[in-house]
């Protein structure tokens, strides 16, 4: 026999009981699923519909052997780009079958991926300077607070039909130590670099670092509306990345020769950089931007913090208002 679902009671009766309310711990009855949106490594998303509230949200069944340090940094975060977790549950299909949790989070209406993808869309350089400001600016409070998202793509940046842009999943995202932090005891904190999808993954995490920051660009795929760099291994990746932005050598980026290297290949054939070259028909400010964005030592590129007060973000044509954004109304994944 089934065993009926557990109830729980009203918030207010919560209240006089527990002298709290309990935030965050729904319960499935709470939603009617209506559509399967998009399935991954991370566990699957459907879209909803709260029942008591009527509003709109997105479900995501979280596979919890992957879901080791995301879930318990993004409840941490709080920022206007970065997505927020509505509410969470726990269920149990069967005796024997594992606990599955959901997280609900605010419906989105497409992903940047999709809309880059679509024809039909077309993006002005307002927009793309309005989703850009939005992602650097949750880039910039995640870096000030100690973390790495590390799993930065078109297809990880949801946007609303309201000009809105918001930073989502949070699988692989860690915090890391500031380099100051007293209680390190000399002792580095290494991560794997087998982390960010090849196509954004850095040059430092293709050479073999284990230390890094989180600095990435997804600027250039907005104006050509395709990945920039699209390798088909780990040595082509560094290729593609070697012919836009230059072979590094001593001066540009001292000791590189150090790190492990790609596949036991430490020399590689010469490029001159040509970023400014190749994106000088956006204009001199995106161009100088994205040169800045696409610098290989990690030491040299900017940070989220000083690409916000580049000189893109206030000539114009300046960020989009919102409010004016042509309302895009096509199906598309989370």
């Amino acid at each position: 026999m089934r065993r009926p679902p557990t109830l729980r009671r009203p918030e207010h009766e919560e209240e006089k009981a527990y002298g709290r309310i309990f935030k965050g711990c729904g319960s499935k009855h709470d939603y009617q699923v209506t559509t399967k949106l998009g399935e991954g490594t991370f566990g699957e998303v459907h879209k909803a519909v709260h029942m008591r509230t009527g509003r709109h949200v997105a479900l995501k069944r979280i596979l919890m052997h992957n879901e080791k340090e995301g879930m318990p940094i993004l409840k941490a975060l709080n920022h206007p780009c970065i997505v927020n977790i509505v509410d969470m549950f726990v269920v149990r299909s069967s005796a024997t079958d594992p606990l599955s949790v959901y997280m609900v989070f605010p419906y989105m209406d497409h992903d940047l991926a999709g809309l880059l993808e679509n024809e039909r869309v077309r993006l002005q350089p307002s927009q793309i300077k309005l989703y850009m400001k939005q992602l650097l600016e949750g880039t910039e409070y995640m870096h000030r607070n100690h973390i790495l998202h590390r799993d930065m793509k078109a297809a990880n940046l949801l946007i609303s039909n309201q000009g809105t842009l918001l930073i989502a999943d949070f699988g692989l995202a860690r915090a890391f130590d500031s380099g100051d932090n007293p209680n390190r005891r000399d002792k580095e904190r290494k991560y794997t670099n087998c982390v960010v999808t090849r196509w954004y993954r850095p040059p430092e995490l293709l050479l073999g670092a284990r230390q890094y920051g989180g600095e990435g660009c997804v600027l250039g795929e907005m104006f050509v509306r395709r990945p920039i760099l699209q390798g088909n291994t780990d040595l082509d990746q560094l290729e593609k990345i070697w012919n836009l932005c230059g072979t590094p050598n001593q001066h540009s980026w001292p000791n590189h020769e150090l790190l492990p290297g790609c596949e036991g290949v430490t020399r590689f054939k010469t490029y001159p950089r040509k970023v400014r070259p190749t994106y000088e028909s956006f204009g001199e400010d995106t161009c100088d931007l994205l040169d800045r964005l696409l610098t290989c030592n990690p030491r040299e590129r900017i940070t989220a913090s000083q690409a916000l007060d580049h000189d893109y973000f206030w000539t114009d044509p300046l960020p989009a208002d919102p409010k004016s954004l042509p309302q895009v109304r096509l199906f598309s994944r989370i």
